[in-house]
């Protein structure tokens, strides 16, 4: 990547300011990906961090001058080039959060529900080895196991319902949270499901009006 920076409308960036010369700066990327600015020699000067520069490796966050007053940062700099890849690249976390949360959930809801519904059957059984061992004479016991016997999978199969009901809530609040977060970061437009690294290999937003550039080349 190499954008020329200044007044002239023949620069990638151009930028209207009475301070600014012709072809006032270069941001490019090195060969390690790094960012470099370099002034090409300016009349009024380059600025990062409030001090004056010949050429400096910089990150995004770097505040830069260039001239007298014109003030802002690497990255807005490189918005004004449709240049989103840094903040493209934060959305990997995003995506791998999403999958890995959706499926604790189903995985843990699941297991739940069927360890509902499998307890009271695993404790009728407990009983009846009880009353087996303790022989048919104990009619109080007989009658606790016939109640069990009909009652337990009944509460079973309520419980373990109830915690299958609470599955879809989670999913969706998961997903409501996850379509705010999984956008393109200039349009806000959501990305749908798909994978991060399928997005890095389109390098740029699917809505033709948006123009961003995910994968700085």
């Amino acid at each position: 990547m190499k954008l020329t920076i200044g007044k002239a409308t023949d620069n990638d960036i151009v930028i209207d300011d009475p301070y600014m010369s012709r072809h006032h700066a270069v941001l490019s990327t090195g060969e390690n990906g790094e960012l470099i600015l370099e002034d090409a020699g300016s009349t009024n000067g380059t600025f990062v961090n409030d001090i004056r520069i010949v050429k400096k490796k910089v990150v995004p966050e770097d505040g830069i001058v260039l001239g007298k007053e014109y003030t802002l940062t690497i990255n807005e700099l490189l918005h004004k080039a449709d240049d989103y890849s840094d903040d493209f690249g934060k959305l990997k976390p995003v995506y791998d959060d999403y999958i890995r949360e959706k499926i604790r959930i189903q995985s843990r809801n699941q297991f739940k529900t069927r360890l509902f519904q499998s307890l009271p059957f695993a404790l009728i059984g407990v009983v009846g080895v009880i009353f087996g061992f303790l022989g048919h004479a104990h009619k109080g016991l007989f009658i606790f196991s016939f109640v069990l016997a009909v009652l337990a999978p009944t509460v079973g199969i309520y419980f373990g319902a109830r915690q299958a009901a609470k599955i879809p809530a989670l999913l969706q609040n998961l997903a409501n949270r996850f379509k705010t977060n999984y956008v393109c970061p200039k349009c806000g437009t959501f990305l749908g499901e798909i994978p991060y690294e399928s997005l890095s290999n389109k390098k740029q937003c699917p809505v033709s009006s948006c123009k961003a550039k995910w994968i700085r080349t």
